[in-house]
């Protein structure tokens, strides 16, 4: 079976909403998980945020309840993993400054 013959999901919101998220959370790995190289990209982290949440905002009142739930849900837990991210991204800056200086 080729990669052309897998089938692919029906466009849809949740697919669309689930996409975005993937691609945040890809960027948002904790400093050191992964090995050295796989380091956070907060700055394309963020991108895929702010795209959900303007998302947000376009659809407000336009969705079913499952639809804005799913966003809303998104949006926030993004948000919250965000700051967990950066705040240990930043902890690790201090203590390799720290070590070195």
């Amino acid at each position: 079976m080729s990669e052309r013959d897998v089938p692919l999901p029906p466009p849809s919101f949740d697919f669309l909403v689930l996409s975005l998220r993937m691609q945040a959370e890809a960027h948002l790995r904790e400093p050191g998980e992964g090995g050295a190289e796989a380091a956070p990209d907060l700055r394309l982290a963020r991108h895929f945020i702010d795209l959900l949440a303007m998302l947000q905002e376009k659809t407000k009142g336009n969705l079913t309840f499952e639809e804005q739930r799913l966003l809303d849900n998104t949006v926030t837990e993004l948000r919250f993993r965000y700051l967990h991210v950066f705040e240990l991204t930043q902890k690790k800056a201090a203590e390799t400054g720290a070590s070195h200086g």
